[in-house]
């Protein structure tokens, strides 16, 4: 196990795919909120290994969006573009624990063997994978490397620092169990769910599981406070950490902005970038949506992150 600080520190990881939108600032200023409210530091890390998709100048604007609206971190951010080194270390040292493995399989492979085998699809369409190549590629060439699930080790201590959350649970059928600190206890069998699922995709790209995992290991990130659409990432996550012998974190995961059709606000069904020159109202916009009362008697976005700090800090305490 790692050891890391024992002060909070909190993060927000924006993809430069675009500027910061309705959704996305709830996101980070929960998590600067978070931050604040126990005393932390409050990093950015910017997620661009899926570069395809990334603009060019989009992180800059991030930055700007957030420092419009008083959301300044205590470090320089961190680019995972930066970070492919440490990201194939640590797909060697599971490659080498014997918890990862080449994959040759294609989509319609995995589609062509769930459909073999009468396995209905779920998971709002996310392919579970069948485990084709956990025996051999049988003289394919690889185009992934996945971890593997089903052989998921029992409970580690909690991590090294105090106020980790108790270590999750376990048990013979791989449910894994944990507790949102805004959603409640959650478990989630991975290896039903999920399958063995990608850490190096067949374009060379590194997985945001893998990721997002070492990375928030290496910046000793002690809470992750993100929108709930992520909590279903969670189990994987911590089946990572628990596999690499990092901390593991405590959850907090966010209400989402919505649209007019009731799915989840973001850059792809359209949500239009914020006008940061309004920061009282964008900040009074985004506090509803976390359930800070409206129009806070606030002159300044600093005054209003004042206020909004002190009911935070009341309505989440954390148990040390």
């Amino acid at each position: 196990m790692t050891s890391v600080s024992t002060r909070y520190v909190g993060r927000f990881a924006p993809s430069p795919t675009g500027p910061l939108h309705a959704g996305s600032m709830v996101a980070a200023l929960a998590s600067w909120l978070d931050a604040r409210a126990h005393a932390g530091r409050w990093l950015v890390r910017i997620e661009d290994i899926d570069t395809p998709r990334c603009v060019p100048g989009a992180d800059a604007l991030i930055m700007q969006q957030l420092a419009a609206c008083g959301l300044l971190p205590d470090a320089a951010p961190l680019y995972q573009s930066q970070r492919s080194s440490f990201y194939q270390a640590a797909l060697d040292s599971l490659v080498a624990a014997g918890l990862a493995y080449p994959c040759a399989c294609s989509r319609s492979d995995i589609e062509q063997a769930l459909a073999a085998s009468g396995q209905p699809r779920s998971r709002n369409q996310e392919l579970r994978y069948p485990g084709t190549c956990r025996q051999g590629l049988q003289g394919r060439p690889t185009r992934a490397w996945r971890f593997l699930t089903e052989n998921c080790k029992q409970n580690r201590p909690p991590a090294l620092i105090p106020h980790a959350q108790a270590a999750p649970d376990l048990v013979a059928d791989q449910m894994l169990h944990w507790n949102d600190r805004r959603l409640g206890p959650q478990q989630q069998n991975v290896h039903q769910a999920v399958g063995d699922f990608v850490l190096k995709r067949a374009d060379g790209l590194w997985a945001y599981q893998l990721a997002v995992v070492v990375d928030d290991g290496a910046q000793g990130i002690t809470d992750i406070v993100r929108g709930e659409d992520l909590a279903d990432n969670t189990a994987r996550q911590i089946g990572l950490q628990r596999a690499l012998g990092l901390p593991l974190p405590r959850y907090l995961h966010t209400p989402l902005v919505r649209g007019d059709d009731g799915e989840k606000l973001s850059k792809q069904n359209g949500a239009t970038a914020l006008d940061t020159s309004q920061a009282m109202h964008v900040l009074d916009q985004a506090g509803q949506v976390l359930g800070l009362p409206a129009g806070l008697s606030a002159q300044t976005p600093a005054d209003w992150l004042r206020q909004a700090v002190a009911l935070w800090g009341r309505a989440t305490k954390i148990d040390r």
